[in-house]
């Protein structure tokens, strides 16, 4: 039995972690779970964005480093892998951070292309707590989200974020009440998995790729093929003529 729900609705993947006696601590089957996981509902072409969240109280409290084998970096790999295949999800993904999120849980929300908060979150790396250096791209996902300051006072001076202070520090894109956690990811995955797949996909890479691009013009270059060939798709048409007819009748 999978440690992994999926549950599609509205071309909506919704991932739970489903471990809550371990408070779904990643490594080992849980990870492994993780990765089949994305990889089915990637090859599902009704599915258009993804939510993970996890089971019980905690969203993800860490990495069961009890797996690590004789090889330690192979070890460490192994865990990363999870979190690591939800960022190299192509579709757009959000993280509905419905309890602790701590370590590697940590980098499993920080992983997706949007974080939700419920009031309960928690967000704590914990690295330095347990005499252990930060690992899977943490410090870098940490800082180019949220900023250097809120890095360093999270992996340097050990603050833990609620939801509404993750929320203010620009961690999580916005905190709800918790028994609206789920409701407000499918409502905002639902507008993602609504547009046609392919053009979804496309513009997430660019936003990706905007990262490496410096300049305006050089962003107006980077845009303009992937534009050109958005014209020439039936959806483009379709779309553009249905609101023509819609202006044309009023």
């Amino acid at each position: 039995m999978s440690l992994v729900r999926t549950d599609i609705t509205d071309g909506v993947a919704l991932l739970t972690l489903d471990d809550p006696d371990r408070r779904n601590a990643l490594g080992g089957p849980l990870g492994d779970d993780l990765v089949a996981a994305v990889e089915a509902v990637e090859a599902d072409e009704g599915v258009g964005a993804v939510v993970v969240t996890g089971e019980g109280r905690a969203f993800c409290a860490g990495a069961d480093l009890s797996d690590l084998g004789s090889s330690e970096r192979e070890g460490l790999l192994a865990i990363y892998e999870g979190f690591l295949r939800v960022a190299r999800c192509p579709l757009p993904t959000i993280a509905a951070v419905n309890g602790a999120a701590v370590g590697a849980g940590m980098n499993l929300a920080l992983a997706c292309d949007v974080r939700l908060a419920g009031r309960q979150a928690r967000f704590d790396t914990r690295f330095l707590q347990l005499g252990l250096h930060p690992g899977g791209g943490h410090t870098w996902m940490f800082r180019r989200i949220a900023g250097p300051q809120a890095a360093a006072a999270a992996l340097l001076f050990g603050e833990v974020l609620d939801g509404p202070e993750a929320e203010r520090a620009g961690l999580v894109w916005r905190c709800v009440e918790d028994d609206e956690l789920l409701g407000t990811a499918h409502q905002l995955a639902a507008r993602a998995a609504a547009a046609p797949r392919d053009l979804v996909v496309n513009v997430k890479e660019t936003l990706g790729a905007m990262a490496a691009i410096e300049t305006h013009a050089e962003a107006v270059e980077r845009e303009l093929d992937p534009q050109v060939w958005s014209l020439h798709q039936p959806a483009f048409a379709e779309r553009l003529a249905a609101l023509q007819q819609k202006i044309s009748s009023k």
